[in-house]
């Protein structure tokens, strides 16, 4: 009986935090994903979920079910096409975060890694997924690379912690920090927001996946995730069984980058918002397997390996853009959009009071999630071999 009740806590919590964050704009701020893990939080901090194997058993089944769901549905929307015709300043930027990333990862292992390689690989390269793109990334890394849920438990908390530290400072302090040593934006009119047409505001979830002219875009969305979880589970089937999860998550992954190139795919209604239904739905089922003993048991070697990749990402980033001259704004809104996922380019927007980076910061994290589970997937056998 009580796995059933777990079972349905974890289906059903979303659908309240989608009606709190329709709402309220004080919640809307705060976003989606971060309620749903303070909520899973609570759950298994106050004893309400049992701190049982036979439990955190049925959590880890719902979460690692939603995941192959989410990746197509989060990537039908990227318009890869639309990303090559951005401005060349949020291209260069792009690459620098993405180098930076790397760069900060590799040091972090370098310092804190050599205690247990195996495990900092795995966790360097979910790191490297998450700091690409976002959660999504983060959890398909979680199952390719069969990283157990205590380490992936800490792992999200810590960059929990410091994602919000780095998104704090950034709003606050970045521009005016910047703007000493970088050149102001300059607003490239080649780069019209009618190319990204992305769905991914947190006031839109709840009505947007419920409204009745968009229940057929839905369905359709569904059929053709399923087809790819299908055909994506009959590719990694044929190869040795310690191989499936990695072939399969990456395998989905390609599929949907390739079906999102046809232009009917990418028209499809609400399919982002559905896609971060189902990452709702896997954050709730693994921040409520977080105990009192979890947060306890602080690992610092982890805790600082996380703090040098969230923090050296942006530096790195920073150096490089002011090598190449890249402008403050471009640069804060491309570290946002891979670091904090694409729903956090509208803040940052806010923040820097320029409308004009809202677009390419969008296209930016949706880049971040095509790639982020292969790059990270990356370096972690990177890492592996060093």
């Amino acid at each position: 009986m009580m796995q059933i009740i777990v079972i349905l806590i974890c289906l059903l919590t979303p659908l309240g935090i989608l009606w709190l964050t329709y709402k309220s704009a004080v919640l809307r701020k705060v976003g989606s994903i971060i309620i749903a893990y303070v909520i899973g939080c609570t759950l298994g901090l106050t004893g309400l979920i049992p701190d049982t194997e036979e439990m955190h058993g049925v959590q880890t089944a719902v979460a690692s079910a939603s995941i192959p769901f989410a990746i197509p549905l989060l990537l039908f929307s990227a318009d890869l096409k639309a990303w090559a015709r951005l401005a060349p300043s949020f291209i260069k930027s792009t690459i620098f975060g993405l180098l930076g990333c790397a760069l900060a990862i590799v040091v972090g292992f370098w310092l804190y890694g050599q205690s247990d390689p195996t495990l900092f690989a795995h966790i360097g390269g979910m790191l490297t997924g998450l700091y690409t793109g976002g959660n999504a990334n983060l959890a398909s890394l979680k199952i390719a690379l069969g990283v157990d849920d205590a380490t992936y438990i800490l792992t999200s908390a810590y960059s929990t912690v410091m994602s919000a530290v780095y998104l704090f400072f950034v709003i606050i302090f970045g521009k005016r920090l910047l703007q000493l040593f970088m050149p102001d934006f300059k607003d490239d009119k080649s780069v019209e927001d009618k190319n990204i047409k992305v769905e991914n505001h947190e006031e839109e979830l709840f009505m947007g996946l419920f409204r009745k002219d968009n229940l057929k875009d839905l369905g359709r969305s569904l059929l053709l995730t399923i087809g790819i979880i299908a055909l994506g589970a009959g590719i990694a089937s044929l190869f040795p069984k310690s191989a499936f999860q990695s072939i399969f998550i990456l395998g989905i992954s390609l599929l949907t980058i390739l079906s999102s190139l046809h232009p009917k795919v990418r028209s499809l209604k609400r399919t982002f918002e559905a896609g971060t239904f189902f990452i709702l739905i896997f954050s709730v089922a693994v921040a409520s397997q977080v105990s009192l003993k979890t947060l306890t048991d602080v690992n610092p070697d982890i805790f600082l390996f996380i703090t040098v990749a969230t923090l050296g990402s942006l530096l790195f980033h920073i150096l490089l853009s002011v090598i190449f001259r890249i402008d403050t704004d471009t640069t804060l809104t491309t570290s946002i959009s891979l670091i904090c996922s694409p729903p956090f380019a509208p803040v940052i927007s806010s923040a820097l009071g320029n409308k004009a980076v809202i677009g390419p910061g969008i296209a930016v994290g949706l880049f971040g999630y095509a790639i982020g589970t292969y790059m990270g997937f990356g370096i972690a056998q990177l890492l592996l071999v060093l």
